[in-house]
């Protein structure tokens, strides 16, 4: 993953302070790209330890067409909960609550537990609004994945077999409980040797924490995708909008950095599956992941 190290010591370098919308502040570059081969290996960061298991989760969430965080809740994810959390706040006075302290920390563990425990309070409060598994899946009555799977199976040499998760029509509405999407459109690419390839675009990359969760959970989808359309592994290739990192990860980044990456673990994919929607968590396996500790940082919500 020296690609991505790279792009961090870059940012880190030569990022421009930059106001955001969470008021955080950020070191910020516009127009980056990084290019992972998936056959020599999963692209999954070995100079941190990386939640692999939220990242299955994540994404096969977001392939069923799920938006309410109930899901991941139940399987002990918890990457989604401060987006709805702070609007449930927001909703029932509690918006100058002290983000962080003991009162606000007791309120979300209650908030999560409430999410577990009851159905009816989850469908008001754990929604997330018409993002990336509603996109994906019905992007005003088309279903996107259905779609690119059967025309990269019929028509591989398309250059339209793209899935859009930037829906204008509905952005306004994302962003009531969560955020308009910050990973916005994929496009896969099929060789004359048979290998497919994946391009991202993310609009706004949160570099040090959300960027490697990315990178991870599109190569997946990739390796997925070419399993079920009967495929080689091509590239991964990460683009992006605004590149950023947080200054409260500003410490976080300078450790990432002294790091040495080690080489990368390898991604088994049960082989008897063979429908993208068909993909459960037991159907994948990672083998040699060997990384340095997690370097914990705070969310920007």
């Amino acid at each position: 993953m020296k690609a991505y190290l790279d792009l961090l010591q870059d940012v880190y370098d030569n990022g421009i302070g930059k106001d955001d919308r969470t008021g955080t502040g950020t070191r910020s570059v516009f127009g980056r790209q990084i290019r992972c081969d998936l056959a020599t290996g999963f692209p999954l960061l070995t100079t941190k330890k990386v939640f692999l298991r939220a990242i299955i989760h994540e994404l096969l969430w977001f392939v069923r067409g799920d938006t309410n965080i109930k899901y991941l809740v139940d399987n002990n994810v918890s990457i989604w909960n401060e987006w709805p959390f702070q609007s449930y706040l927001n909703k029932n006075g509690f918006s100058t609550l002290e983000k962080h302290s003991c009162e606000w920390q007791e309120r979300l563990d209650e908030f999560v537990i409430n999410i577990q425990n009851s159905k009816e309070f989850a469908d008001q409060w754990g929604e997330l609004g018409p993002v990336y598994g509603k996109q994906w899946r019905n992007f005003s009555g088309i279903d996107q994945l259905s779609w690119v799977i059967n025309e990269i199976k019929t028509n591989p040499t398309s250059r339209r077999l793209i899935v859009s998760a930037w829906n204008p029509a509905e952005i306004e509405e994302m962003a009531k409980a969560g955020l308009p999407p910050c990973h916005t459109l994929f496009q896969f690419y099929v060789s004359h040797d048979n290998k497919l390839s994946c391009q991202l675009y993310q609009r706004s990359a949160d570099l040090f924490l959300g960027v490697p969760f990315n990178i991870a959970s599109y190569a997946l989808l990739t390796m997925m995708v070419a399993q079920v359309c009967e495929l080689e592994l091509g590239d991964f290739v990460h683009a992006f909008g605004d590149v950023h990192i947080y200054s409260n990860h500003e410490e976080q980044v300078r450790e990432q950095l002294s790091r040495k990456p080690r080489d990368l673990p390898t991604m088994k994919i049960n082989p008897n599956v063979n429908s993208l929607f068909d993909f459960r968590f037991e159907d994948f396996e990672l083998l040699d992941y060997i990384a340095d500790p997690a370097i914990k940082a705070p969310v920007a919500v």
